[in-house]
């Protein structure tokens, strides 16, 4: 109920992101009762029907990390002074964070299988003149419990994973405490995970390139034919994911420090340092659409100018994956505003110009442009490589 509450008195930003959260969770469970109706409705196609199920881990994932970036950026579910003696402290933060996401989840969990429902034929007759009805089983019995079991995957995952995510956050101070929260000015340690997302990115590569070896026609055949793709691709853009992400915070960290170095003015120390100290926050998620995107890429640049790359179902998957992870970017950059907002007013007091912190501002973006877009081209090529050869 405090939940409820807590979401009708939000603001209409806050209301539009967790709507985003329902629309992403929506999709993916559209994505999985369509993997359960293709099994119902081609029994004999079991591997096909495994491997459409493995596919759809990646978008699943995806909306996890959105909507666990939208609860730790939620104003009702952040650590406030006070709010333990009322009962409130970060368990009871971190349970009221997972209902908040399980209510979003569950409403777009029950709005795709409408759909899906309304798509088969199965409540006002078959839409579309029946154009739905290969791909979705139409006309073979649906299991009622397999498709709770897949409905529930999204509301479970991202409701776990929300509530660790802010249980483990700290306390904010209290108001007549406004220095309580500030770290001493000691360079920020660097992330320990650069090399072995760099191993992982590699071993990703090498596994893509071996999966591709003696597959007969188009190596990476996605449009419409899901279940013919290689499934070590799958694992190999998935080691290769998790090393980026892994990597990330370490690249962040080094633009960072590059950025402070060679006798660095105003600008460019605070830019550098405000890196260095999100490193962390931002440099994950900046990861991961790193591979998301040269992903996409790879997986354009292996068909001609003109056809058709994609079937509905992998289109939508793809613009779930594409969607959710740069929400999920944007979202973790509100949040390292929003925990930057006391170092701005204390700079703003100290005399400090709102120009210079919007220049800040603006080399930390381009510096990280600089960076993660050549080497997400680099991986697209890499990729792309083996796959067209």
């Amino acid at each position: 109920m405090l939940a409820l509450r807590l979401a009708r008195g939000s603001h209409p930003l806050v209301l539009v992101r967790r709507l985003l959260v329902a629309s992403a969770s929506a999709g993916v469970g559209f994505l999985l009762l369509s993997t359960l109706g293709h099994a119902s409705g081609h029994p004999s196609q079991a591997a096909g029907s495994v491997l459409r199920l493995l596919w759809c881990s990646v978008p699943l994932a995806a909306t996890v990390q959105f909507a666990v970036a939208v609860a730790r950026t939620d104003p009702s579910t952040r650590p406030r002074a006070g709010l333990s003696a009322l009962g409130l402290g970060p368990v009871r933060l971190s349970v009221l964070a997972a209902v908040s996401t399980a209510v979003a989840t569950t409403l777009g969990s029950m709005v795709a299988l409408l759909f899906f429902l309304h798509l088969r034929g199965d409540l006002t007759g078959m839409p579309f003149d029946g154009g739905a009805a290969e791909f979705l089983g139409a006309g073979a019995p649906l299991p009622l419990a397999a498709a709770l079991v897949l409905l529930a995957l999204v509301p479970v995952s991202a409701s776990v994973a929300s509530a660790l995510a802010l249980r483990s956050r700290p306390t904010a101070p209290a108001p007549d405490e406004p220095f309580a929260a500030e770290e001493p000015a000691s360079p920020a340690a660097a992330p320990a995970g650069l090399p072995w997302g760099v191993a992982l990115a590699a071993a990703g590569l090498a596994v893509e390139a071996y999966a591709s070896r003696g597959s007969g026609g188009s190596p990476f055949p996605l449009p419409g034919r899901l279940d013919s793709t290689p499934a070590g691709v799958l694992a190999g853009w998935v080691l290769t994911a998790t090393g980026l992400a892994l990597a990330g915070p370490g690249l962040t960290h080094l633009c960072g420090r590059l950025l402070q170095s060679a006798r660095p003015g105003a600008v460019r120390l605070l830019a550098g340092r405000v890196l260095m100290d999100e490193a962390r926050r931002i440099g994950r998620p900046l990861g991961i659409v790193c591979a998301v995107v040269s992903g996409a890429i790879a997986a354009m640049a292996l068909y001609e100018p003109g056809a058709r790359p994609y079937g509905p179902l992998t289109a939508l998957g793809a613009v779930l994956v594409l969607g959710c992870t740069t929400a999920s970017l944007l979202t973790s950059a509100i949040e390292a505003r929003q925990d930057r907002a006391r170092t701005a007013q204390t700079l703003h007091r100290m005399g400090a110009h709102s120009s210079v912190l919007r220049s800040a501002t603006a080399l930390r973006a381009v510096t990280l442009l600089l960076v993660f877009a050549p080497l997400t081209w680099v991986l697209a090529q890499l990729a792309a490589l083996p796959l067209s050869g």
